[in-house]
C-alpha cells in the first residue's frame, strides 16, 4: 500500500555519538592503567637496580682512592706513647643508629677514647661521613669503604659500610660495630645471613690491617636492642647472645627480612691479627 502524500515516514537514528564516547572513555582509562603500571616499574627498577649500579659504582671508586693514597703516603705517628699493639685499652661508647644515636635512643657511654694509630694527627676519630676504611668479606666477595656515621643520606645510600658512632676504632679493645644496607642503594649486608663461625673478615685502615674471624650469629633482633653494639656486646632482647668479657669484636648490623626494616640481623667477629 501506498503511502499517502504529504504523510511523514518515521526515521529511526543510531546513537553513534554516545557509543564512540563510550569507547573513548575506555580508551583512556586503559590508557591511563598502563601508563601507571609503566610508571611504577620504572620506579621499582630504578630502586632495584640502578640504585644498586650507581652505589656500587661510587663505592669501590671510594676503595680505589683510599687504597691509593695510603701506598702513596704512608702512615704518619700521632703519638710516641700508642702501645704498638692492635688490641689497646681504648674505650668505646654503646653505639648509634642514624642521627648519632644508638638502636635504643641511648647516649654512649662517655668512655674516654685515645687516637688510633692511623688516625689523622689532632682528632681521634674521621670527620662525620669521612670514608676511613675497606671492609673485606671474602665469602661475600664483598669489598666496601667504611665511613663514620650511619647517615642514610650521605654514608648508607652511597653504598658505604657505617660506623657507629662512639663504638671502637678498628683493631682496638671494645666493639668496631657497623650498619649497612640489606638491599637497594648498593646492599653491601645483603648476604651477611650466609656468614657462617670461623669466616674470616678483613679491615684495612691507613695504618694495618686487622683481621677478624666470625664466632657468634644473631639471627634476628629488635632494632632498640642497643646491647649488641655495645664494648662488650650482649642482646638485651635475646641474653643468651653476645659476650661477658672484654675484647676486640667486630659487629656488622643489618635490616632483616629482606625488604623489611622490622627487625635487625647481627654477626659478631672477633680479631685474630
Amino acid at each position: 500500500m501506498r503511502a499517502r502524500v504529504g504523510q511523514r515516514v518515521p526515521v529511526v537514528v543510531q546513537s553513534r555519538g554516545r557509543r564512540r564516547t563510550g569507547a573513548r572513555v575506555l580508551w583512556v582509562c586503559a590508557e591511563t592503567v598502563v601508563t601507571c603500571g609503566v610508571v611504577v616499574l620504572l620506579l621499582v627498577v630504578h630502586q632495584l637496580w640502578w640504585t644498586n649500579q650507581q652505589a656500587r659504582a661510587e663505592a669501590l671508586q671510594q676503595v680505589r682512592v683510599l687504597e691509593r693514597e695510603w701506598d702513596i703516603s704512608p702512615p704518619v705517628p700521632t703519638s710516641p706513647t700508642l702501645p704498638s699493639s692492635p688490641v689497646t685499652d681504648a674505650g668505646a661508647g654503646s653505639g648509634a643508629d642514624a642521627g648519632g644515636s644508638s638502636p635504643s635512643g641511648a647516649p654512649s657511654d662517655g668512655a674516654p677514647r685515645r687516637p688510633a694509630p692511623d688516625a689523622a694527627p689532632g682528632r681521634s676519630d674521621p670527620a662525620p661521613s669521612d670514608a676511613f676504611a675497606v671492609l673485606r668479606i671474602p665469602r661475600l666477595g664483598l669489598t666496601v669503604p667504611v665511613a663514620q656515621g650511619i647517615s642514610k643520606r650521605s654514608v648508607l645510600d652511597k653504598g658505604y659500610v657505617g660506623h657507629y658512632p662512639g663504638t671502637a676504632a678498628p683493631g682496638r679493645t671494645g666493639n668496631f660495630a657497623l650498619a649497612g644496607h640489606r638491599n637497594t642503594h648498593g646492599e653491601p649486608f645483603r648476604y651477611i645471613n650466609r656468614l657462617a663461625e670461623g669466616d674470616v673478615i678483613s679491615v684495612r685502615t691507613r695504618g694495618a690491617t686487622y683481621t677478624y674471624r666470625v664466632d657468634q650469629i644473631l639471627p634476628r633482633t629488635a632494632p632498640r636492642d642497643v646491647g649488641v653494639v655495645r664494648a662488650v656486646p650482649r642482646s638485651i632482647v635475646k641474653p643468651s647472645y653476645g659476650y661477658d668479657a672484654p675484647g676486640a669484636y667486630l659487629t656488622l648490623t643489618t635490616c632483616t627480612p629482606e625488604f623489611s626494616s622490622a627487625y635487625r640481623l647481627v654477626v659478631w667477629a672477633k680479631l685474630v691479627s
